[in-house]
């Protein structure tokens, strides 16, 4: 076949400048690994990883087309490409913005060899951690103390942190009541926690537009649902009005929850993605070693 014939012509091509690369060329596809590493990397904790995902997909439609001569679809792509790119930059300025704040902050040696891996380690949910975080909801349904809980997971929240105000404390169930308490300075907005620590109070978060969601829902319940469409966080919505606890998770509302029902649920979700973690920097350091 034509297609066949083209992909193999093309591997020629690479046997041939692979015999012409010196000591330069070498250095410079190093360069440009470690560079597209860090690239992935940064863009698995933001919502860029989905987007790059959908563009992967795209590319091998594009792939397929060019193999098989749709040539109406090839010209389709060429004359959108200039536009998508100019939209890809708008849509992902936030967080083009937060990396080059970020590598403005990182000295070069930190930046390639990350120091504080093990530090990250001990940042996965605890059973304490989800028992001072549940305890904290059922205290504050009794008396119908309305709390708005964000804890973060892979995707980054930092972009919401900077929203509210610092507190960068150890989670516990006396804080959080003491944050939400009515007529409190930070007891308006949400509370994000990364881990064991409170990191920010009184934070905004986007309002979900789910049509689907119950015209009951206040404004708190909305935000819980909003935050868990655009990132993997789970969200813990304690009622004003009712009292009643729920529990925001990809876009997912669970309604009337109780002590054991918020436990299992947080369980099942934290630990189960505490364990993915776990296990891929276990198989990473494995490789790691093995190389060595």
């Amino acid at each position: 076949m034509q297609w066949l014939d083209k992909l193999s012509g093309y591997f020629k091509n690479f046997s041939t400048y692979s015999t012409m690369m010196d000591f330069g060329d070498c250095v410079e596809v190093l360069i440009i690994a470690v560079l597209l590493y860090y690239i992935l990397r940064w863009m698995k904790t933001t919502r860029a990883w989905a987007l790059l995902k959908g563009l992967l997909v795209i590319c091998a439609f594009l792939l397929l087309a060019y193999f098989f001569h749709m040539k109406t679809i090839l010209w389709m792509a060429q004359n959108v490409l200039s536009f998508a790119v100019m939209a890809l930059i708008v849509v992902l300025q936030p967080e083009l913005r937060k990396a080059l704040e970020e590598l403005g902050k990182k000295s070069l040696l930190t930046a390639i060899i990350p120091f504080d891996a093990g530090h990250q380690e001990e940042e996965l949910f605890s059973g304490r951690t989800i028992s001072e975080i549940v305890k904290a909801a059922v205290e504050m349904a009794k008396v119908r103390t309305g709390a708005l809980i964000v804890i973060e997971q892979k995707v980054s929240l930092k972009d919401y942190e900077r929203t509210g105000i610092e507190v960068d404390g150890i989670v516990s169930s006396q804080l959080l009541i003491n944050i939400f308490e009515h007529n409190t300075p930070l007891h308006d907005g949400a509370v994000i926690i990364r881990g064991k620590r409170v990191t920010s109070a009184t934070c905004y978060l986007p309002l979900s537009d789910n049509l689907g969601l119950s015209k009951e829902l206040g404004t708190r319940h909305r935000a819980g649902v909003g935050i868990s469409e655009v990132t993997d966080s789970l969200t813990i919505i304690v009622s004003e009005e009712t009292g009643k606890i729920s529990l925001a998770y990809e876009g997912r509302l669970d309604r009337n929850l109780d002590t054991e029902g918020l436990r299992g649920r947080m369980q099942e979700i934290l630990n189960g993605n505490a364990e993915s973690i776990a296990k891929n920097k276990r198989i990473w350091k494995g490789r790691s070693r093995s190389k060595k």
